[in-house]
């Protein structure tokens, strides 16, 4: 069969089409991928997107909220905006989970929906939906094209507010007379002039020096690291500064990654299913640093219980987070890895700590994560222990959400920054498979693993249709224990073992749906065959999905329930 060559896309300034343009200036912008599903508000772009083919890589996905989520993954790993398209109404209201999940988790994504035409808008036109409206209060910030010369401008923005300060989704909403449009503007090069948007990212000296004096003086000094020192790319100037003066460091969900786990001064994950040292660090210190992390009620559990006796240093590059939930006694606005540079240069006094670390030291030994094995079937947590094993702890995970996503946080140990993938602020399940895929194309050279419960991956598993068309060889763990299984914990601990509709009798065969879509499909029932199977599924090179039916009733502990303290934790040992 012979094969039609791509044509090469051409900048001109002759007349073009308003689709043209923006394809011109996404290519301009860097983008080399677009995640994406056609209709008819976006015909014209995607007839543009036909004629750059060889210059830009379109990903068609089978839902809205399959590819936005992917579209999250790949800017998870690459830092990069990540590019959506999807048509008027329902297309762009698909996406919406996708946009609330990235402004919650500070991921810079461009959204590019299409509308009715500017004659129509108003009408109830088909497929009319007020997307601007829609996505105010979940975006960083939103646009409509109300004229094509406006298009240059409007793209270098959304692009620049994505990505800057403190990362986020911006939506782009282009009536389809706009796209159809001829023009003769080019892509020229316009300035960026946003006088209401000049994000602090230096921070401000005099603050600088009153944390190194109060460190200095600290006796039960500890680190919170969050997802703010991985956007930053700040994790080695963290890793120096909590070395050289022997700081032990907590992490938040979202930062894993940000400080080795394997590191001594690692107390491992703080907040509700985080370790008991990790919490009782955060309960009795007196000097809290924290690094890009919002205290969020996950991590803080009853606020009055939160570091109750500590001096609390917030360096955040979003205002708008300090103060906001933990009173701040020195507050710091600054990207962090500046912010830690400085801290660097300026703390040359180390606090004597030793009976603290000490402590620190006894509560890891003594409180470790645990489990028991049941001879009756697989541990979850013994499951992503062989996983790590066999991935040298080096993988690419994404998860969704749930007991899975707490026991890949807790037990998939991340000595490297940038590889872990979750939903953390919004919690939605769907996510964990698709942004997978959207971190395999970001990083076609690495292991990719996505852990995934059984009910959050039959929201978004038609998506095992892009892997097996683009050969994509992402690997697919189901945490199958045949139930909803945060809901039924909670059920069986806070609701008197009312089990209300959180177990899923009915499944499909997921081996059998896998085969569907011609991928490897493995159903693994024990350890002896998980143990004989994993070499084989990770040095095979393409998809591989794997069943794994777990206990059914295993639990996520250490557990900070409801309204409780962060130092009432239940489950702390067996």
């Amino acid at each position: 069969m012979k094969v039609e060559a791509k044509p090469e896309f051409q900048t001109s300034t002759a007349p073009k089409t308003g689709a043209d343009l923006l394809i011109e200036l996404l290519i301009n912008e860097g983008v080399d991928t677009i995640f994406g599903y056609p209709g008819g508000a976006v015909l014209p772009i995607y007839d543009a997107i036909w004629r750059a083919q060889a210059s830009i890589n379109h990903i068609l996905f089978r839902h809205e909220q399959g590819m936005i989520h992917a579209a999250e993954g790949y800017a998870r790993i690459t830092g990069k905006p990540g590019v959506v398209l999807a048509t008027s109404g329902p297309g762009a209201t698909n996406l919406i989970t996708g946009i609330t999940d990235a402004m919650m988790d500070s991921l810079p994504l461009v959204v590019f929906t299409g509308q009715v035409a500017r004659s129509v808008i108003g009408t109830d036109a088909f497929q009319e939906a007020d997307i601007v409206a829609i996505t105010t209060p979940i975006t960083k910030h939103n646009y409509q094209v109300q004229s094509i010369s406006d298009l240059p401008r409007i793209v270098k923005e959304a692009f620049h507010i994505a990505s800057t300060g403190r990362p986020g989704p911006v939506v782009v909403d282009i009536p389809k007379d706009i796209s159809s449009g001829v023009t003769d503007v080019t892509q020229e090069e316009v300035e960026i002039d946003l006088p209401g948007y000049q994000p602090t990212t230096k921070p401000n000296p005099l603050q600088i020096k009153k944390l190194a004096a109060a460190l200095s003086k600290a006796k039960k000094p500890i680190v919170l690291a969050g997802a703010g020192v991985l956007h930053g790319k700040a994790s080695d100037e963290l890793t120096a500064f909590a070395t050289k003066h022997n700081l032990p460091v907590v992490t938040t969900l979202l930062g894993l990654g940000s400080f080795p786990a394997d590191n001594p001064l690692s107390l491992g994950m703080g907040g509700m299913h985080g370790t008991y040292a990790a919490n009782m660090a955060l309960y009795e210190c007196d000097l809290l640093i924290n690094f890009g992390a919002r205290f969020d009620d996950r991590l803080t559990g009853n606020l009055t219980h939160f570091a109750p006796n500590a001096k609390v240093a917030h360096i955040d590059i979003d205002p708008a987070e300090i103060g906001k939930n933990i009173q701040t006694q020195i507050p710091i606005v600054s990207d962090s890895k500046e912010a830690l540079s400085e801290l660097l240069a300026e703390a040359t006094e180390s606090p004597e700590i030793e009976e603290w670390l000490e402590i620190l030291a006894k509560y890891k030994a003594e409180y470790p994560l645990w489990y028991k094995h049941d001879p009756k079937g697989m541990c979850p947590q013994w499951l992503i222990e062989a996983v790590h094993k066999v991935t040298n702890g080096e993988a690419i995970v994404s998860t969704d959400v749930g007991q899975h996503q707490m026991w890949a946080a807790q037990f998939y140990t991340f000595n490297q920054p940038h590889r872990w993938i979750t939903s953390g602020g919004l919690g939605t399940m769907g996510f964990g498979f698709p942004a997978a895929i959207g971190a395999q194309l970001a990083a076609p050279e690495s292991t990719v693993v996505a852990i995934v419960g059984d009910g959050g991956f039959q929201m978004t598993l038609q998506e095992l249709s892009v892997i097996q068309e683009r050969n994509l060889p992402v690997k697919i763990i189901i945490v199958n224990n045949g139930a909803l299984g945060m809901v039924r914990q909670w059920q069986e601990l806070l609701y008197d073992n009312r089990i209300s509709e959180s177990l899923i009798p009915v499944q499909p065969d997921f081996v059998k749906l896998a085969e569907s879509y011609s991928i490897r499909g493995i159903r693994i029932d024990t350890q002896e065959e998980l143990i004989a199977a994993l070499p084989e599924v990770f040095a095979y090179d393409g998809p591989v999905l794997l069943d794994c039916r777990v206990l059914q009733e295993e639990k996520v502990f250490p557990m900070i329930a409801p309204g409780k303290g962060i130092h009432e934790m239940i489950g702390v040992k067996p």
